[in-house]
């Protein structure tokens, strides 16, 4: 499946997967080689393409975007590159068992150090060691030339400046930053930019 302009998703339907959900029902199917209905997700090498890009290419939920890509090192994309935030995640099933991980990255215009941080996040979902396991039954059918165990599912979405706010703040003036304002503000050079404020 290439483009998500193809899907056609039935009316009222939702997508809003648990983490369960996508790393049981989608990744270790598609790493298993099994159908998986419906057949939303698309695959989509992410890292050449920069967040913004990606509606019309992966599945679009209101302000999130699911895909499939292989897992990589190489996280460049033309215009910066994703970095991991921490540590990863344990993705616990409803037995509590561990079926897979689960990685936050953001988005960052530019090289380098002087490179600017987005509001672009991406949840990036593999499966636990334990897992890929299950793909060599797959391999012997015939499939041993890709690795299946490689494949990623991730969730991007931008994350709304407002997230940040303290809701109880009492010294809020009502003047509201969107967030290209609060990337301008974490510059080190203030003298040279000038703000409106009301």
């Amino acid at each position: 499946m290439g483009e998500n302009s193809s899907v056609n998703l039935p009316p009222g339907f939702r997508f809003y997967p648990t983490d369960e959900e996508l790393v049981v029902h989608f990744l270790q199917r598609k790493a298993a080689l099994l159908p998986c209905h419906p057949d939303v997700i698309p695959d989509l090498e992410l890292y050449p393409h920069d967040p913004w890009e990606l509606d019309g290419k992966a599945l679009g939920e209101g302000n999130q975007w699911y895909f499939y890509s292989r897992r990589t090192q190489n996280r460049i994309t033309g215009n910066g590159y994703w970095k991991p935030m921490g540590i990863e995640e344990d993705v616990i099933n409803s037995r509590s068992k561990k079926v897979g991980m689960k990685k936050y990255l953001v988005f960052y215009i530019g090289e380098g150090p002087a490179a600017i941080k987005t509001n672009w996040i991406m949840q990036e979902y593999r499966l636990s060691k334990s897992d890929s396991s299950s793909t060599k039954s797959s391999k012997r059918r015939g499939h041993s030339r890709v690795d299946y165990s490689k494949w990623v599912v991730c969730r991007v979405y931008e994350r709304n400046c407002s997230e940040d706010e303290d809701d109880g703040d009492d010294d809020d003036d009502g003047t509201q930053l969107s967030c290209l304002d609060e990337v301008f503000l974490s510059l080190d050079d203030m003298d040279e930019i000038s703000l409106p404020f009301n």
